[in-house]
């Protein structure tokens, strides 16, 4: 052991021999409870374990030397930098049971038993003729713990083995059900059977951060709320804006929205356009509440579909609960746009007070426009690469059809409820009276009461 770690180390210093960091590399992994300890399989290219000088011979592996540092191999770069929890408390640090190389044609790690195999199948023998950056490197850790019914949550660190690593890690459950995970980079912990408040506070602020990390809804939301900043204009517009992008961010979550190529772009695209829409409209003059009212559902329901892409790739993170995640990540954008509201709004006012405030709305929304003309381009470029066909309007994309005009309807008919009640709050007087129009035009004999 204690020869194997100084080989290791003697090579470790030497970055004439160290390997370069490869541009992309796939990690596949397995994670499994089982009696009193949990195991966690692991297969990278061997190329990813950088810093080693691997022992060749005649510009092949020589596995005789090389299989007794595969294990040492394994602690350093897999057991001392994966994090595993078990019910918010650190697992110790796991034993190697086994480390080995394998052919990159080997397909043992389609399923957990078949790896386990492989595992404890004899190596492969050094005349096999193997490279270096050819072969997989697989080790098996286990962890000891307290019961398998416990709640496990991981963080790989994986995005060490490559400039760009995607990962395809599944978790064993007891009773056999399978959970498949799949991210690239670092996605932080990850609660491998969750409950429900794990998985919603995990949504909650994936849809507070996907807002503020999202420069295109951001300007958006400056440029309609840069004309007019009462507080109770700004809460029905941002109802409005709410309620469309829920519509449509729940009909994308369950499967309503094309899955074709050219819709991500092209909803990226009309994005940047409501941006540049908004921000002409505030440089061409001032823009009815009402009008300003209607462009908020009417690009709401656009910014829906931009939200869904972000949810798609945390949607494998809600475990069992589906639909308190979907909510918790609404809430999580609703909390980021008022928070967003919550600087913004003091922030215009203090910078309109040393400014006037038409000739700063015109340079503000000008700098805005030339931001979005910019995306729209870019995008529209994107866009043009792909051909858009109209689908085949068969018995299951009719039933889509009328599901996503269905949820559209949802959300237009919560839009017009809030409309309705800020008409109510703006201008009491002057909805009473076109109520009373409206009674007269249906009830003759109701103005004859009147008069």
């Amino acid at each position: 052991m204690r020869f194997t770690l100084a080989a290791l180390t003697l090579v470790l210093v030497d970055p004439a021999r160290a390997h370069d960091v490869p541009a992309t590399a796939s990690v596949h992994a397995f994670v499994k409870p089982s009696g009193a300890k949990l195991q966690l399989l692991v297969r990278v290219p061997l190329r990813a374990i950088r810093d080693i000088e691997f022992p060749e011979r005649g510009g092949y592996l020589d596995l005789d030397r090389l299989e007794p540092m595969l294990p040492d191999a394994a602690t350093l770069w897999i057991g001392n930098i994966v994090e595993i929890r078990e019910d918010g408390s650190a697992l110790p640090k796991p034993r190697v049971a086994a480390a080995r190389v394998s052919l990159e044609s080997d397909r043992s790690f389609a399923s957990f038993d078949e790896a386990v195999a492989h595992m404890a199948a004899p190596r492969l023998a050094t005349s096999a003729g193997l490279v270096w950056n050819q072969v997989w490197f697989d080790a098996l850790l286990e962890y000891p713990m307290r019961s398998e019914r416990s709640r496990f949550s991981i963080r790989p660190r994986f995005e060490r083995f490559g400039a760009r690593v995607v990962t395809a890690m599944r978790y064993v459950l007891p009773e056999g059900t399978v959970r498949a995970f799949e991210f690239t980079g670092d996605p932080g912990w990850i609660a491998l059977d969750p409950g429900w408040f794990e998985a919603s506070r995990r949504f909650v602020e994936a849809g507070f951060f996907h807002i503020l990390d999202g420069l295109d809804h951001l300007l958006f939301l400056v440029c309609l709320v840069m004309p007019s900043r009462r507080i109770r204009e700004l809460v029905w517009l941002v109802t409005a804006f709410t309620a469309a992008h829920s519509a449509t961010l729940l009909a994308a979550a369950a499967g309503l929205a094309p899955d074709a190529g050219w819709f991500p772009p092209l909803v990226e695209t009309l994005i940047a356009a409501s941006i540049v829409w908004m921000a002409l409209a505030n440089i061409l003059g001032e823009v009815s509440w009402r009008r300003r009212w209607i462009a908020a559902f009417g690009f709401g329901l656009i910014h829906g579909f931009g939200f869904s892409f972000a949810l798609r790739e945390t949607l494998q993170f809600a475990g069992t609960h589906f639909a308190a995640s979907l909510l918790s990540f609404n809430l999580g954008v609703e909390a980021g746009q008022l928070a967003v509201l919550a600087v913004l709004v003091p922030a215009l006012d203090l910078l309109f007070r040393f400014a006037p405030e038409r000739a700063g709305t015109i340079v503000l929304s000008a700098l805005v426009a030339h931001s979005g003309w910019h995306w729209m381009t870019e995008r529209f470029d994107a866009l043009r690469r792909y051909s858009i066909e109209a689908p085949e309007m068969d018995a299951a994309s009719l039933a889509r059809l009328l599901s996503v005009l269905a949820w559209l309807c949802f959300g237009a008919g919560l839009a017009w409820l809030a409309w309705r009640r800020a008409a109510v709050s703006r201008n009491p007087v002057r909805t009473e009276v076109e109520e009373h129009h409206a009674a007269v035009s249906r009830d003759p004999a109701a103005e004859r009461e009147t008069r």
